[in-house]
């Protein structure tokens, strides 16, 4: 990467949606929105929750297709590209920060963007003309993933912008027995997440399995949460947990879309 710019970007943890979002009257001029009021990435470096490989592996470092991870949807959804410029400069720094003894990196270079990665960016930034790279959730531990974002922290003085793609609540299945609205369990989580980020309170995040309530039922499995540890890692390394702040709040068809900035 190139020489520190005097601007520290931001990092992030969004709840990215389904490929549905582009439809939505209201999200995507929020994602668009929070775009045009971030500094302009020289890079982008996406940890989403629909790639788990272990060890931790660097996606596709040139323009390949894109992974349209999804089944039952319109054909139009699988007719969508996002043709940005890969990133092996980017690549080469993830290497450099992440590789050590027990913590080797693979490349994978025909992994193209997962739709945690593209449906995003498409809204956010639609021109496609900013290098990014996909990295893979290596483990879904969050001590874990708070240690990979304190590593990569230093790219944020590269330009780099770190997003961690997730959702804030996620549970499918339940969504289809308790109808139309907003879900209690989904309500809950989503303020008391709203409240443990508010407070710092990062013991209680990294627990919330057992500390939020409904935590097991708002995340049966973690991968959709496991993003933000990344963003609080990155975070944390530049001592910033207290300059965040929620761009995106609400609810999408019964999921909490809460969105942090730190930054």
């Amino acid at each position: 990467m190139s020489a520190a710019t005097q601007e520290r970007m931001p990092t992030l943890y969004l709840s990215h949606g389904a490929p549905p979002l582009a439809d939505d009257p209201v999200w995507p001029a929020e994602l668009a929105a929070w775009s045009a009021a971030l500094p302009r990435p020289k890079a982008i470096l996406m940890v989403s929750a629909h790639w788990e490989e272990a060890p931790l592996a660097l996606a596709a470092t040139e323009t390949v297709p894109l992974v349209h991870d999804f089944w039952g949807f319109p054909e139009h959804y699988y007719r969508v590209r996002y043709e940005a410029p890969g990133a092996p400069a980017l690549a080469e720094s993830v290497r450099k920060l992440l590789r050590a003894p027990g913590m080797p990196v693979q490349d994978i270079p025909d992994r193209g963007l997962d739709h945690g990665a593209y449906v995003p960016l498409v809204e956010m930034y639609p021109d496609a003309g900013i290098p990014v790279l996909q990295i893979s959730l290596p483990t879904l531990d969050p001590v874990r993933l708070m240690e990979i974002g304190r590593k990569l922290a230093p790219l944020r003085d590269e330009g780099v912008l770190i997003v961690g793609s997730g959702f804030f609540t996620h549970n499918l299945a339940a969504l289809r027995h308790t109808g139309p609205g907003v879900p209690g369990w989904s309500a809950e989580f989503d303020d008391w997440g709203r409240r443990a980020l508010a407070a710092r309170d990062v013991d209680a995040l990294l627990d919330f399995l057992n500390k939020a309530p409904a935590g097991r039922y708002a995340h049966p499995r973690t991968e959709h949460f496991a993003p933000l540890f990344v963003t609080l890692g990155a975070a944390d390394a530049a001592g910033e947990l207290a300059e965040q702040k929620s761009v995106i709040d609400g609810f999408w068809m019964g999921l909490a879309k809460r969105s942090v900035q730190f930054g």
